[in-house]
């Protein structure tokens, strides 16, 4: 196995259901429009780091599921009956990674980052130490960009969801202090949005903003078009 390298999971909500927080400046319609953008940049970040062997996405939506196919990525659907879909996702997600691949150090990430560049994923698996569990930080200082498992059979365990930097640092995950402004700023609200807009996205984000009549421009180092 290559130093550094990991598979990597996501997962996505209905589309329909996301980004409720947009909804003053984005119609539903164009929220789903948004959100399929932005996981499709992402994929597409995550994807052309040499480091990452591999990405799963779990989800209950079938655009979604096929445009991650399209994609490339290994597709499972949502497990049901839950009450906390997004972190059971995400386990289930890397359990199917080791059933498949066997043990292996593991990487959950947002799939709204639309300003993320493959140096700073790059820069992030380099920098993280080995056997421990890290986090890193979203631009809020209270969410998760990205939980990393450097230990090839320790469990994932993620705790996404409100405060969850405070709760991955309390179970255990170590923080890291990287520049990586697009890794960091995933989008919930306008603000958020406006963020990404300055930073730059990729060209499926930037297709669909200016589609929306919203001015944006395509990131120096996320020009890859799928």
């Amino acid at each position: 196995m290559r130093p550094h390298t990991v598979h990597a999971v996501m997962a996505v909500k209905h589309i329909d259901r996301a980004k409720s927080r947009l909804a003053d400046v984005l119609t539903p319609e164009q929220r789903g429009q948004l959100v399929l953008a932005m996981f499709a940049d992402t994929v597409v970040a995550t994807t052309a780091v040499p480091e990452v062997l591999s990405l799963t996405v779990v989800t209950p939506d079938p655009l979604v599921a096929t445009r991650a196919r399209e994609l490339g990525a290994h597709v499972l659907d949502e497990p049901v009956g839950t009450d906390d879909p997004l972190n059971t996702a995400l386990a289930a997600g890397a359990a199917d990674v080791r059933d498949r691949h066997g043990p292996a150090h593991l990487l959950a990430l947002q799939a709204d980052l639309p300003a993320l560049r493959p140096a700073e994923l790059a820069d992030l698996l380099t920098v993280a130490p080995d056997g421990i569990r890290s986090v890193v930080i979203d631009h809020t200082g209270t969410g998760t960009a990205a939980l990393l498992v450097r230990d090839t059979t320790a469990a994932l365990n993620p705790r996404f969801g409100a405060d969850s930097a405070r709760a991955h640092r309390d179970d255990g995950a170590h923080p890291l202090s990287g520049h990586w402004p697009g890794l960091r700023c995933d989008v919930d609200t306008p603000a958020d949005l406006d963020t990404v807009r300055s930073l730059g996205v990729g060209a499926h984000t930037a297709r669909t903003l200016r589609a929306f009549g919203l001015p944006a421009r395509i990131g120096d180092s996320v020009r890859t078009v799928c």
